[in-house]
Protein backbone atom coordinates (compact mmCIF):
# COMPACT_ATOMS: atom_id res chain seq x y z
CA UNK A 1 0.00 0.00 0.00
CA UNK A 2 1.37 3.39 -1.00
CA UNK A 3 -0.36 5.80 1.40
CA UNK A 4 1.90 8.23 3.21
CA UNK A 5 1.92 8.32 7.03
CA UNK A 6 0.44 11.83 6.92
CA UNK A 7 -2.63 10.74 4.96
CA UNK A 8 -3.42 7.28 6.26
CA UNK A 9 -6.84 6.10 5.09
CA UNK A 10 -9.82 5.25 7.24
CA UNK A 11 -10.48 1.50 7.12
CA UNK A 12 -14.24 1.08 6.72
CA UNK A 13 -15.79 -2.28 7.61
CA UNK A 14 -17.90 -2.67 4.44
CA UNK A 15 -19.76 -5.73 5.70
CA UNK A 16 -20.88 -4.38 9.10
CA UNK A 17 -24.30 -3.04 9.98
CA UNK A 18 -27.89 -3.77 9.03
CA UNK A 19 -27.41 -2.30 5.55
CA UNK A 20 -23.89 -3.36 4.59
CA UNK A 21 -22.36 -3.32 2.11
CA UNK A 22 -24.86 -1.13 0.22
CA UNK A 23 -25.24 1.86 2.56
CA UNK A 24 -21.73 1.45 3.95
CA UNK A 25 -20.10 1.70 0.52
CA UNK A 26 -22.38 4.62 -0.39
CA UNK A 27 -21.31 6.40 2.81
CA UNK A 28 -17.65 5.72 2.13
CA UNK A 29 -17.98 7.18 -1.37
CA UNK A 30 -19.75 10.22 0.12
CA UNK A 31 -16.94 10.70 2.66
CA UNK A 32 -14.29 10.45 -0.05
CA UNK A 33 -15.98 12.72 -2.59
CA UNK A 34 -17.57 15.40 -0.43
CA UNK A 35 -15.09 15.52 2.46
CA UNK A 36 -11.87 14.49 0.75
CA UNK A 37 -11.19 11.66 3.22
CA UNK A 38 -8.88 8.81 2.16
CA UNK A 39 -10.86 5.58 2.49
CA UNK A 40 -10.13 1.87 2.16
CA UNK A 41 -13.03 -0.60 2.19
CA UNK A 42 -12.58 -3.94 3.94
CA UNK A 43 -14.82 -6.82 2.93
CA UNK A 44 -15.73 -9.43 0.32
CA UNK A 45 -14.40 -8.10 -3.03
CA UNK A 46 -17.37 -9.30 -5.09
CA UNK A 47 -20.24 -7.41 -3.44
CA UNK A 48 -18.06 -4.44 -2.43
CA UNK A 49 -16.78 -4.02 -6.01
CA UNK A 50 -20.34 -4.19 -7.31
CA UNK A 51 -21.43 -1.41 -4.96
CA UNK A 52 -18.45 0.76 -5.89
CA UNK A 53 -19.25 0.27 -9.59
CA UNK A 54 -22.85 1.32 -8.94
CA UNK A 55 -21.52 4.67 -7.72
CA UNK A 56 -18.90 4.94 -10.46
CA UNK A 57 -16.17 4.81 -7.82
CA UNK A 58 -14.29 1.62 -8.74
CA UNK A 59 -11.04 3.50 -9.31
CA UNK A 60 -11.43 5.86 -6.35
CA UNK A 61 -11.46 3.58 -3.30
CA UNK A 62 -9.27 0.46 -2.82
CA UNK A 63 -10.58 -2.78 -1.33
CA UNK A 64 -8.83 -5.05 1.16
CA UNK A 65 -10.13 -8.61 1.07
CA UNK A 66 -11.95 -10.10 4.06
CA UNK A 67 -14.26 -12.99 3.23
CA UNK A 68 -15.77 -13.33 6.71
CA UNK A 69 -18.08 -10.90 8.52
CA UNK A 70 -19.56 -10.68 11.99
CA UNK A 71 -23.34 -10.91 12.05
CA UNK A 72 -25.26 -8.21 13.94
CA UNK A 73 -26.53 -10.73 16.50
CA UNK A 74 -23.05 -12.10 17.25
CA UNK A 75 -21.40 -11.01 20.47
CA UNK A 76 -17.88 -10.76 21.82
CA UNK A 77 -16.94 -14.43 21.27
CA UNK A 78 -17.38 -14.00 17.51
CA UNK A 79 -14.08 -12.11 17.43
CA UNK A 80 -12.33 -15.37 18.35
CA UNK A 81 -14.40 -17.55 16.02
CA UNK A 82 -13.84 -15.29 13.02
CA UNK A 83 -10.21 -14.12 13.07
CA UNK A 84 -10.40 -13.02 9.41
CA UNK A 85 -13.61 -11.03 9.67
CA UNK A 86 -13.85 -7.62 8.01
CA UNK A 87 -13.63 -5.80 11.35
CA UNK A 88 -10.59 -7.89 12.38
CA UNK A 89 -8.80 -7.12 9.11
CA UNK A 90 -9.64 -3.42 9.45
CA UNK A 91 -8.14 -3.37 12.96
CA UNK A 92 -5.06 -5.19 11.66
CA UNK A 93 -4.55 -2.45 9.05
CA UNK A 94 -4.43 0.14 11.85
CA UNK A 95 -2.14 -2.00 13.98
CA UNK A 96 0.48 -2.35 11.24
CA UNK A 97 0.26 1.31 10.21
CA UNK A 98 -1.60 0.95 6.89
CA UNK A 99 -4.69 2.78 8.15
CA UNK A 100 -5.29 5.58 10.62
CA UNK A 101 -8.68 4.56 12.01
CA UNK A 102 -11.46 1.98 11.82
CA UNK A 103 -15.14 2.70 11.18
CA UNK A 104 -17.72 -0.06 11.61
CA UNK A 105 -21.50 -0.23 11.93
CA UNK A 106 -21.26 -3.85 13.05
CA UNK A 107 -22.23 -5.49 16.32
CA UNK A 108 -21.02 -3.31 19.20
CA UNK A 109 -19.97 -6.33 21.24
CA UNK A 110 -18.07 -7.77 18.29
CA UNK A 111 -16.35 -4.48 17.49
CA UNK A 112 -15.33 -3.90 21.12
CA UNK A 113 -14.00 -7.45 21.55
CA UNK A 114 -12.15 -7.41 18.22
CA UNK A 115 -10.66 -3.99 18.93
CA UNK A 116 -9.39 -5.14 22.33
CA UNK A 117 -7.95 -8.31 20.82
CA UNK A 118 -6.34 -6.78 17.74
CA UNK A 119 -5.32 -3.30 18.90
CA UNK A 120 -4.83 -3.91 22.63
CA UNK A 121 -5.37 -1.35 25.35
CA UNK A 122 -3.13 1.68 25.70
CA UNK A 123 -0.49 1.45 28.44
CA UNK A 124 -2.09 2.11 31.81
CA UNK A 125 -5.69 1.90 30.53
CA UNK A 126 -7.63 -0.67 32.55
CA UNK A 127 -10.56 -1.00 30.11
CA UNK A 128 -11.49 0.76 26.85
CA UNK A 129 -14.82 2.58 26.97
CA UNK A 130 -17.41 3.84 24.51
CA UNK A 131 -18.00 7.60 24.36
CA UNK A 132 -20.99 9.24 22.68
CA UNK A 133 -21.90 12.90 22.35
CA UNK A 134 -25.40 13.75 23.58
CA UNK A 135 -27.13 16.65 21.76
CA UNK A 136 -27.33 19.01 24.73
CA UNK A 137 -27.19 22.81 24.70
CA UNK A 138 -25.19 25.03 24.47
CA UNK A 139 -22.83 22.27 23.32
CA UNK A 140 -22.79 18.49 23.39
CA UNK A 141 -22.16 16.37 26.49
CA UNK A 142 -19.92 13.28 26.39
CA UNK A 143 -21.39 10.14 27.96
CA UNK A 144 -18.84 7.45 28.85
CA UNK A 145 -19.13 4.43 29.14
CA UNK A 146 -22.06 3.82 26.78
CA UNK A 147 -21.85 0.04 26.60
CA UNK A 148 -18.38 -1.52 26.59
CA UNK A 149 -18.15 -2.50 30.29
CA UNK A 150 -21.17 -3.74 32.22
CA UNK A 151 -19.14 -4.46 35.38
CA UNK A 152 -16.56 -1.94 36.53
CA UNK A 153 -14.40 -0.95 39.49
CA UNK A 154 -14.16 2.56 40.96
CA UNK A 155 -10.69 3.05 39.45
CA UNK A 156 -12.13 2.36 36.00
CA UNK A 157 -14.70 5.12 36.42
CA UNK A 158 -11.86 7.53 37.19
CA UNK A 159 -10.13 6.48 33.99
CA UNK A 160 -13.40 6.89 32.07
CA UNK A 161 -13.36 10.49 33.30
CA UNK A 162 -9.92 10.97 31.72
CA UNK A 163 -11.01 9.26 28.49
CA UNK A 164 -14.13 11.42 28.33
CA UNK A 165 -12.22 14.61 29.14
CA UNK A 166 -9.73 13.95 26.34
CA UNK A 167 -12.60 13.24 23.96
CA UNK A 168 -14.49 16.41 24.96
CA UNK A 169 -11.31 18.41 24.35
CA UNK A 170 -10.76 16.91 20.89
CA UNK A 171 -14.34 16.50 19.66
CA UNK A 172 -16.02 19.52 21.30
CA UNK A 173 -13.11 21.90 21.83
CA UNK A 174 -13.60 22.11 25.61
CA UNK A 175 -10.19 22.82 27.08
CA UNK A 176 -11.00 21.88 30.70
CA UNK A 177 -14.14 19.74 30.66
CA UNK A 178 -16.32 19.56 33.78
CA UNK A 179 -16.95 15.94 34.79
CA UNK A 180 -20.05 14.60 36.53
CA UNK A 181 -20.67 11.14 38.03
CA UNK A 182 -24.08 9.65 37.22
CA UNK A 183 -25.95 8.37 40.26
CA UNK A 184 -29.30 8.63 42.10
CA UNK A 185 -28.74 11.91 43.93
CA UNK A 186 -26.60 15.03 43.84
CA UNK A 187 -25.24 14.64 47.38
CA UNK A 188 -21.75 13.05 47.70
CA UNK A 189 -23.05 10.12 49.78
CA UNK A 190 -25.71 9.04 47.29
CA UNK A 191 -25.35 5.83 45.29
CA UNK A 192 -24.10 2.31 45.82
CA UNK A 193 -20.69 1.29 47.15
CA UNK A 194 -19.12 1.54 43.68
CA UNK A 195 -20.36 5.08 43.11
CA UNK A 196 -19.46 6.35 46.57
CA UNK A 197 -15.88 5.10 46.23
CA UNK A 198 -15.63 6.49 42.68
CA UNK A 199 -16.80 9.86 44.02
CA UNK A 200 -13.94 9.85 46.55
CA UNK A 201 -11.38 8.98 43.88
CA UNK A 202 -12.70 11.52 41.38
CA UNK A 203 -12.59 14.24 44.04
CA UNK A 204 -8.83 13.63 44.35
CA UNK A 205 -8.16 13.04 40.63
CA UNK A 206 -6.63 15.52 38.20
CA UNK A 207 -9.98 16.33 36.56
CA UNK A 208 -12.47 19.18 37.00
CA UNK A 209 -14.92 17.08 38.99
CA UNK A 210 -18.31 18.77 39.40
CA UNK A 211 -19.79 16.06 41.64
CA UNK A 212 -22.81 13.82 41.15
CA UNK A 213 -25.41 14.24 38.43
CA UNK A 214 -28.83 12.60 38.30
CA UNK A 215 -30.84 11.22 35.41
CA UNK A 216 -32.72 14.50 35.12
CA UNK A 217 -29.37 16.25 34.51
CA UNK A 218 -28.27 14.09 31.59
CA UNK A 219 -29.66 16.45 28.94
CA UNK A 220 -29.24 19.64 30.95
CA UNK A 221 -25.74 20.46 29.67
CA UNK A 222 -24.58 21.26 33.22
CA UNK A 223 -21.36 19.23 32.76
CA UNK A 224 -19.23 18.36 29.74
CA UNK A 225 -18.61 14.70 30.59
CA UNK A 226 -20.91 12.22 32.34
CA UNK A 227 -19.20 9.13 33.76
CA UNK A 228 -20.99 5.85 34.39
CA UNK A 229 -20.64 2.10 33.88
CA UNK A 230 -21.45 0.60 30.49
CA UNK A 231 -24.62 -1.13 31.71
CA UNK A 232 -26.19 2.09 32.98
CA UNK A 233 -24.79 4.19 30.15
CA UNK A 234 -26.25 1.96 27.46
CA UNK A 235 -29.68 2.06 29.10
CA UNK A 236 -29.48 5.87 29.28
CA UNK A 237 -28.50 6.08 25.61
CA UNK A 238 -31.22 3.71 24.38
CA UNK A 239 -33.84 5.43 26.56
CA UNK A 240 -32.93 8.81 25.07
CA UNK A 241 -33.07 7.43 21.52
CA UNK A 242 -36.48 5.88 22.20
CA UNK A 243 -37.72 9.08 23.81
CA UNK A 244 -36.66 11.17 20.83
CA UNK A 245 -38.41 8.78 18.41
CA UNK A 246 -41.59 8.89 20.50
CA UNK A 247 -41.55 12.69 20.78
CA UNK A 248 -41.06 13.16 17.05
CA UNK A 249 -43.86 10.68 16.32
CA UNK A 250 -46.23 12.59 18.57
CA UNK A 251 -45.11 15.91 17.08
CA UNK A 252 -45.62 14.62 13.53
CA UNK A 253 -49.14 13.41 14.36
CA UNK A 254 -50.03 16.70 16.07
CA UNK A 255 -48.78 18.84 13.18
CA UNK A 256 -50.79 16.88 10.64
CA UNK A 257 -54.11 16.90 12.50
CA UNK A 258 -55.67 19.93 10.85
CA UNK A 259 -55.23 22.78 8.42
CA UNK A 260 -54.03 25.27 11.03
CA UNK A 261 -51.53 22.74 12.41
CA UNK A 262 -50.17 22.08 8.94
CA UNK A 263 -49.89 25.82 8.29
CA UNK A 264 -48.02 26.29 11.58
CA UNK A 265 -45.69 23.44 10.66
CA UNK A 266 -45.01 25.04 7.28
CA UNK A 267 -44.11 28.33 8.94
CA UNK A 268 -41.78 26.57 11.37
CA UNK A 269 -40.28 24.20 8.76
CA UNK A 270 -36.77 25.58 9.04
CA UNK A 271 -36.66 25.31 12.84
CA UNK A 272 -38.20 21.83 12.75
CA UNK A 273 -35.57 20.69 10.24
CA UNK A 274 -32.81 22.07 12.48
CA UNK A 275 -34.29 20.31 15.52
CA UNK A 276 -34.52 17.04 13.60
CA UNK A 277 -30.91 17.39 12.45
CA UNK A 278 -29.63 18.18 15.95
CA UNK A 279 -31.36 15.18 17.54
CA UNK A 280 -30.51 12.71 14.77
CA UNK A 281 -27.92 10.21 16.14
CA UNK A 282 -26.36 9.90 12.67
CA UNK A 283 -25.38 13.57 12.70
CA UNK A 284 -22.86 12.95 15.49
CA UNK A 285 -20.98 10.20 13.66
CA UNK A 286 -21.52 7.39 16.11
CA UNK A 287 -19.53 6.40 19.18
CA UNK A 288 -15.78 6.38 19.79
CA UNK A 289 -14.14 3.36 21.41
CA UNK A 290 -11.46 5.01 23.54
CA UNK A 291 -8.40 3.57 25.27
CA UNK A 292 -7.05 1.35 22.48
CA UNK A 293 -3.83 1.65 20.48
CA UNK A 294 -5.80 2.96 17.54
CA UNK A 295 -8.89 5.00 16.70
CA UNK A 296 -12.16 3.09 16.39
CA UNK A 297 -15.56 4.65 15.62
CA UNK A 298 -18.71 2.55 15.96
CA UNK A 299 -21.55 3.81 13.75
CA UNK A 300 -25.19 3.02 14.48
CA UNK A 301 -26.14 -0.43 13.22
CA UNK A 302 -28.92 0.98 11.04
CA UNK A 303 -26.77 3.79 9.64
CA UNK A 304 -27.61 5.25 6.26
CA UNK A 305 -24.94 6.47 3.85
CA UNK A 306 -25.04 9.87 5.57
CA UNK A 307 -24.43 8.23 8.95
CA UNK A 308 -21.43 6.28 7.65
CA UNK A 309 -19.99 9.45 6.11
CA UNK A 310 -20.44 11.26 9.44
CA UNK A 311 -18.66 8.41 11.23
CA UNK A 312 -15.77 8.69 8.77
CA UNK A 313 -15.59 12.45 9.40
CA UNK A 314 -15.48 11.83 13.15
CA UNK A 315 -12.73 9.22 12.74
CA UNK A 316 -10.70 11.60 10.58
CA UNK A 317 -11.05 14.39 13.14
CA UNK A 318 -10.00 12.13 16.02
CA UNK A 319 -6.90 11.02 14.12
CA UNK A 320 -6.04 14.60 13.15
CA UNK A 321 -6.39 15.75 16.76
CA UNK A 322 -4.32 12.80 18.04
CA UNK A 323 -6.94 11.37 20.38
CA UNK A 324 -4.85 8.26 21.17
CA UNK A 325 -1.85 10.36 22.18
CA UNK A 326 -4.00 12.77 24.20
CA UNK A 327 -5.49 9.89 26.18
CA UNK A 328 -2.01 8.45 26.76
CA UNK A 329 -0.81 11.80 28.11
CA UNK A 330 -3.76 12.08 30.50
CA UNK A 331 -3.45 8.51 31.81
CA UNK A 332 0.32 8.87 32.27
CA UNK A 333 -0.06 12.17 34.12
CA UNK A 334 -2.70 10.64 36.40
CA UNK A 335 -0.42 7.67 37.15
CA UNK A 336 2.49 10.00 37.99
CA UNK A 337 0.23 12.02 40.28
CA UNK A 338 -0.81 8.89 42.18
CA UNK A 339 2.81 7.76 42.58
CA UNK A 340 3.78 11.18 43.90
CA UNK A 341 1.08 11.21 46.58
CA UNK A 342 1.10 7.53 47.52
Amino acid sequence: MDWSPTSLPIAVDAMGGDHGPGEVVAGAVLAAREHGLPIVLVGAPGPVSAELARHGASSEIPIVRAEEALEMDEGALASLRRPRSSIAVACHLVRRGDAGAVVSAGSTGGVVATGRLRLRGQPGVLRPAIAVVLPTRPRGTVLVDAGANADVKPEMLVQFAHLGAAYADVALGVRRPRVGLLTIGSEPGKGNKLIRRAHELLSAANVDFAGNVEGTDVMAGSVDVIVTDGFTGNIVLKTLEGGVRYAFGELRDTLSEGRLSRLGAALQRRRLRELTRRLDPEEHGGAALLGLNGTVVIAHGSSSAAGIAAACRLAGRLVEKRIVERIGERVSADARSHRRWS
